[in-house]
C-alpha cells in the first residue's frame, strides 16, 4: 500500500534534463528530492512511499552496492537500488520491495 501524503510548497517542475533522479515505479514516474521521493498526482505532489513490507524477487547471487551497475536512490537511512524496474532496499538478508 502506498501513503496519500501530499509533498506541500512544491515549486521545482521536475521532468526530463530536471537534475533529480527519475524512475519508473509502477504507472508513474518517481523523483529524488530533497532526501524523499514524490510523484506528481492530480495537480499536486505526493510523497511516494508504501507502508508495507513486501519482499522483493530472488536476487540469486546479486548484491546491490557501489558499482553493481544499478541506479542507486538514497532513501532515509539506506540505499535503495532500481533493479528491473522496481526500487527495493536490503533487508535482513533479503530484499523489501519499496
Amino acid at each position: 500500500m502506498t501513503t496519500h501524503t501530499i509533498h506541500p510548497h512544491h515549486e521545482h517542475v521536475h521532468g526530463a534534463g530536471c537534475g533529480h533522479v527519475a524512475f519508473q515505479h509502477g504507472d508513474h514516474t518517481d523523483y529524488v528530492h530533497d532526501g524523499h521521493i514524490h510523484r506528481e498526482h492530480e495537480g499536486h505532489w505526493d510523497e511516494c512511499e508504501t507502508s508495507a513490507h513486501t519482499l522483493a524477487e530472488d536476487h540469486g547471487d546479486h548484491v546491490h552496492g557501489l558499482g553493481c551497475g544499478h541506479v542507486a536512490v538514497p532513501h532515509g537511512d539506506h540505499v535503495d537500488h532500481i533493479h528491473h524496474g522496481h526500487r527495493h532496499a536490503a533487508d535482513h538478508g533479503h530484499y523489501d520491495e519499496h
